[in-house]
């Protein structure tokens, strides 16, 4: 049997204009997805996914066709894997020539938003030893931070410039990273949507693309106080407010709370990051939000 793994993430900076060659910082998380890979005699995918608890929530069988995957099934995910494996097959021939009994483990709940689709991607571009890049080009599309981070044990800078994908391992380790939380908004954002709103919502920005390249900058070389990080977060957040026309977190939901607040990729759902100079769960979970992490507890 084979084992694969894949890092989940979170987007810190330049969420949506990342898309336009903003320099983005990422960071992968300690949660991830593993892909067990076991050959078998059939010429078939017998497919099971569980969870971080290991039940299954998804299990379907795909038959191996000569220039074809095909299930019996139709439903959305079904259909979503047979693409990824047939592109996966397209990029390399060589790729199912047997049969294979597939299980996928998520180590973090499926709708936190952590990557669920990226580690899965990566974990197949790994098996089938294709460009993953390719794969999320052909599949699901973005900007690919996802699958960078995937591969990544250490924080990233990403940036997509002549259509070429700059990433750098860097050392990101704040001395304030006790007074940093993650929270989860209790939503799964689909980042296909997201893309989808900011493409038909604005056009390429120059100017703040240049911003939040600094802001990141800033973040890796200049920022030693949680004061200057909590400057840095609020105007990040306020000029992808003024670009996306949506108010930011904090305004929306937590217009009270003490410290800063950030969006984390697509606006609306999954984690946000929460700065605060002792634990703010109890804050958070009297307005209805249980999840709240510790940065050391979900960064790698």
């Amino acid at each position: 049997m084979k084992r694969l793994y894949s890092n989940g993430k979170l987007l810190l900076t330049g969420e949506y204009l990342v898309l336009d060659g903003a320099k983005a910082l990422a960071l992968p998380t300690k949660f991830g997805q593993f892909l067990d890979i076991k050959p078998i005699e059939s010429k078939t995918i017998e497919w099971k996914s569980k969870d971080e608890k290991g039940r299954a929530w998804f299990e379907d069988t795909f038959t191996i066709l000569k220039e074809k995957i095909s299930s019996l099934h139709e439903d959305a995910i079904s259909n979503r894997l047979v693409q990824i494996l047939q592109v996966a097959k397209q990029l390399n021939p060589d790729f199912l020539k047997t049969g294979y009994a597939i299980e996928s483990r998520l180590t973090f709940p499926r709708n936190w938003g952590l990557g669920s689709s990226s580690t899965l991607l990566n974990n197949i571009a790994d098996w089938a030893d294709i460009d993953p890049y390719l794969l999320l080009n052909k599949t699901f599309g973005g900007s690919g931070y996802d699958i960078a981070c995937a591969r990544h044990e250490t924080a990233i800078t990403y940036q997509l410039q002549n259509e070429e994908r700059l990433v750098e391992s860097i050392h990101f380790n704040p001395t304030f990273k006790e007074d940093l939380y993650f929270v989860y908004l209790n939503q799964k954002q689909n980042s296909r949507d997201g893309i989808s709103s900011y493409r038909n919502t604005s056009d390429k920005n120059e100017h703040a693309i240049l911003e939040i390249n600094e802001i990141t900058n800033q973040m890796l070389v200049a920022c030693n106080s949680l004061e200057h990080f909590n400057g840095l977060l609020k105007q990040h957040e306020a000029i992808i407010s003024s670009i996306i026309k949506q108010p930011t977190v904090k305004a929306r939901l937590f217009p009270d709370y003490e410290g800063q607040l950030k969006s984390l990729g697509a606006w609306g759902g999954d984690f946000i990051l929460a700065t605060a100079t002792k634990n703010p769960e109890s804050y958070f979970k009297e307005k209805g939000y249980h999840t709240v992490i510790r940065y050391q507890d979900l960064i790698l």
